[in-house]
């Protein structure tokens, strides 16, 4: 099958022209010791995108290369693809049309329709609302964006190694959450190898990693406390391609570990982060992975739709 991989050119292609439809996040630099890592850190707060998380770059991006039919969008979604389609309908003009899981977390959903989204839940997982997505842009003719998986949406997603490269030039090594690998996979092909691109995984879903360890794609059981984010039950095409020559690592950290991660955002600098969010932070704290002396270590803080009631008080 041949897979149309995005390149460079075609991130700073989407940077032109989603500029002006998304924000630019803001990077902080953290001390070592902050959540007990023996190292200084830079967080790229991508939470705080229009809609919650990173999804509207590719999405955006997506939209603005296409002529949008009458019917509009539609598209399957753990929560924030979703949230993004809405937000980039409401701000172009187009109908948009959203399925998700069953299990999709009753704090998104309920912003989808607070948000007036017309919203089906079809299915127990990620993969039946795809499926569902499909039949639907086919029977109405609308355009279908994927969440993860389509060349559009992986070079928007990776205008967010590309803001970051011109906020913190010296960089060393960035840390990423991975699902279907949509954002992982967009930063790995913005830097090339010249920055070295760490994925991380939940536990309860780690496609990458079963991917390369079969040393192909293939389907796993998902479940844990990240699956509405991190959900996929296989890796992307795309990201798969990138992956195999652009992402240098893979770590999987435990659903425990990725909460306790979770509360340290919290506790140390009151960001309320979804646990999918938060699984990067967690490979540093349970030193699943290392940085070396000196090395300049950046963390994508990538979605923030979560309850605060689900956090704990201050410790």
């Amino acid at each position: 099958m041949n897979i149309r991989v995005p390149t460079p050119d075609d991130v700073a292609a989407a940077a032109d022209r989603i500029r002006g439809h998304v924000r630019r996040t803001p990077l902080i630099g953290v001390p070592s010791g902050t959540f007990g890592v023996d190292a200084p850190l830079a967080l790229k707060l991508e939470l705080l995108q229009h809609s919650g998380s990173f999804k509207p770059r590719g999405v955006f991006n997506r939209a603005l290369t296409r002529d949008v039919p009458p019917a509009g969008l539609v598209i399957a979604s753990g929560g924030n693809a979703a949230l993004a389609l809405l937000h980039v309908g409401r701000r172009l003009g187009h109908a948009v049309e959203v399925f998700v899981p069953e299990t999709a977390p009753a704090v998104k959903v309920a912003k989808l329709h607070h948000y007036g989204a017309n919203v089906h839940q079809a299915g127990r997982d990620f993969a039946a609302a795809v499926v569902a997505s499909e039949r639907r842009a086919a029977e109405t003719g609308a355009l279908l964006m994927h969440a993860y998986d389509q060349p559009e949406v992986v070079a928007g997603q990776g205008t967010v190694a590309l803001e970051l490269e011109r906020q913190c030039p010296d960089l060393d090594t960035v840390l990423v959450a991975c699902g279907g690998g949509g954002l992982a996979g967009g930063m790995a092909a913005w830097f090339d190898r010249r920055v070295r691109v760490v994925a991380v995984e939940a536990s309860g879903s780690p496609t990458l990693a079963a991917a390369r360890a079969a040393g192909e794609r293939v389907t796993i059981s998902v479940g844990g406390v990240a699956a509405d984010a991190l959900g996929a039950s296989r890796i992307g095409a795309i990201a798969w391609e990138i992956a195999q020559r652009a992402i240098d690592e893979v770590v999987v950290v435990p659903g425990e570990e990725i909460l306790d991660a979770r509360q340290r955002l919290w506790d140390e600098l009151r960001i309320c982060a979804e646990p999918g969010a938060a699984a990067p932070l967690a490979a540093l704290v349970n030193g699943g992975y290392v940085p070396e002396a000196n090395e300049r270590v950046a963390v994508i803080v990538c979605g923030g739709n979560s309850d605060p009631a689900t956090l704990k008080a201050a410790r």
